[in-house]
């Protein structure tokens, strides 16, 4: 499963980057007011940051808004992949992006008929948002599933992008359910890393080894 960091914070990104766990990288309007940066300066910035694919969402809501946007995103950056809402005019964009080879993001995916109707528009990726799920008590990871036999049925090329991630449980979950990425911020991606024992077990060896008086250098 690909790891894609949801932030727009740089500095997370490039300590990403250096541990090989960079795969690609998404915002939000959201993500962008946290880092109090211009919108489109940052995903220049980020574009150049890494090769992977980098998701930056339209503001518009209708058709013609949602292209002039997108079109004007793409060309910040080779890898820049226009992010759409799941909605009639986002799908209609995305289909008009599909047909330009222009890659596409569609977000905000709570149902596998949404995760249909993306596919068959044409979409790369399409972004189910399980934690939100779960705020309504709502499996979330039920419908990576859901999307996954769906996809694997018809052969869809539209990759899942599991969104939404809080916690490592949460990736872990994502990966048994069939995601192709997990779009996830930067702690919980490093958080993947910690177990107790593991701390446990190195403090054991580092007591054992320094008693030996030995030095490997």
């Amino acid at each position: 499963m690909k790891f894609f960091a949801d932030t727009a914070i740089v500095d997370d990104l490039k300590a990403l980057d250096e541990l090989g766990l960079l795969d690609g990288v998404t915002t939000n309007p959201t993500l962008i007011a946290k880092s109090g940066r211009d919108f489109k300066e940052v995903i220049a910035e980020i574009c150049s940051l890494t090769e992977g694919p980098v998701s930056a969402e339209v503001a518009a809501l209708d058709f013609s808004g949602m292209v002039a946007e997108g079109e004007c995103l793409a060309t910040l950056g080779s890898n820049v992949v226009v992010k759409l809402p799941l909605t009639l005019d986002g799908l209609k964009a995305c289909r008009y992006f599909s047909g330009k080879a222009v890659k596409t993001n569609v977000t905000l995916c709570f149902s596998a008929n949404q995760a249909l109707l993306a596919a068959k528009a044409g979409a790369t990726y399409i972004s189910p948002f399980v934690g939100r799920l779960d705020d309504i008590n709502t499996d979330g990871m039920e419908l990576i599933r859901e999307i996954r036999v769906i996809y694997d049925n018809y052969e869809f090329g539209t990759e899942i992008l599991a969104a939404s991630i809080r916690s490592a449980n949460h990736v872990k979950e994502a990966a048994l359910a069939g995601a192709d990425i997990a779009t996830i911020p930067p702690a919980v991606i490093k958080g993947l890393a910690n177990h107790v024992l593991t701390a446990k077990g190195l403090e054991q060896f580092t007591k054992d080894w320094q008693a030996t008086g030995q030095s490997i250098l």
